[in-house]
């Protein structure tokens, strides 16, 4: 990172004056830090999160260190597919454009459960939350060419498999497997929505942060704690871990990189798991059927698409799940 109060000068110091960035999980740790950043570069920085109160404790920080007053908390759940449909909503209503979209919210390593919707919830919030809230942004995204999306990953992608006879989990549950496995995904899901919005102006990479010092590591059990203390030397600390998502950001000449993985600030090498196109388009189409959405490449309608048929008497709603032509609305 640059010095404190300075944008990071390693890469670019490019302005982003004018330009809308979303970061889910950004009022604490690498999200914050990330926000901090390009904060300072003149940015509306979104911040979704399910705890407002300290977002809007991160925001009043970040406002008050970089000066810049453009500093938005919306309430966003992961683990509930409700809240993530009436979170995009409100975007694609309020804004006009989404230049950067960095999911970087996730859960590591909890014990057992589910989301609202019945995922196990490492694989539901880390991957399947992400994946709609994509998916009901991605309109706004592809008008605000050009565009960027970031999914922060892990290493610990290495270590897993996509395990599609039991991907809640039910059968059998590791904390470890459980997360390297949504964190695959997390890179598969990158790599085929690369390939889907290839020459739509829309650059998308996936990343690993490094080993962070963040509120991630609750869930770890006492050994693995103080096995991470004792390796504090050698781990990162928020402001670094952010580095490599502001490079995804805000480095220049990345288009012929689209799709891939990054880690310390360049390419890095993925699992072989990871380079499956086959398991990548499977991954999608598996994500789609467990969300009842219907993603081609040509993504959804847009909400302004949405109001002028809802004008016409086009647009059907239900109690309980919004449906649009041909498409099914966590």
């Amino acid at each position: 990172m640059g010095g404190k109060g300075q944008p990071l000068q390693k890469w670019s110091a490019k302005r982003l004056d004018g330009q809308t960035i979303l970061i889910t999980g950004a009022n604490t740790g690498i999200g914050k830090e990330t926000a901090r950043d390009l904060a300072r570069r003149g940015a509306v920085i979104i911040i979704a999160c399910r705890d407002t109160e300290k977002g809007e404790a991160a925001a009043k920080e970040i406002t008050e260190e970089t000066g810049n007053s453009y500093i938005v908390v919306k309430k966003l759940d992961l683990a509930d597919t409700k809240s993530i449909q009436e979170f995009a909503k409100q975007i694609n209503e309020e804004y006009q454009h989404l230049n950067i979209l960095i999911n970087n919210a996730g859960v590591m390593m909890c014990p057992y459960s589910k989301t609202v919707d019945g995922f196990e919830l490492q694989f539901g919030v880390n991957h399947l939350g992400h994946f709609l809230l994509t998916y009901l942004l991605i309109d706004l995204i592809k008008q605000s060419t050009p565009s960027r999306i970031i999914n922060v990953s892990s290493t610990m992608h290495t270590m897993g498999g996509i395990n599609f006879d039991d991907l809640n989990s039910e059968k059998s549950y590791s904390p470890m497997k459980a997360y390297a496995q949504s964190k695959l995904a997390n890179v598969l899901f990158t790599r085929e929505l690369a390939r889907k919005l290839e020459g739509a102006g829309v650059l998308v990479f996936s990343l690993h942060p490094g080993v962070v010092r963040t509120e991630l590591s609750r869930h770890l059990n006492p050994a693995v704690r103080f096995g991470l203390t004792m390796l504090r030397p050698f781990t990162k600390s928020p402001s670094e871990g952010a580095e490599t998502t502001l490079f995804c950001a805000v480095a220049e000449g990345l288009e012929e990189e689209t799709g891939q993985y990054f880690a310390d600030c360049k390419r890095a090498n993925c699992s072989q798991a990871a380079q499956d196109d086959e398991k990548a388009k499977k991954l999608w189409e598996v994500s789609c059927q467990m969300l009842e959405i219907d993603w081609q490449s040509s993504g959804p309608c847009s909400w302004k698409e949405v109001r002028k048929i809802s004008q016409l008497g086009k647009l059907l709603w239900s109690s309980h799940r919004l449906k649009i032509i041909g498409s099914d609305w966590n």
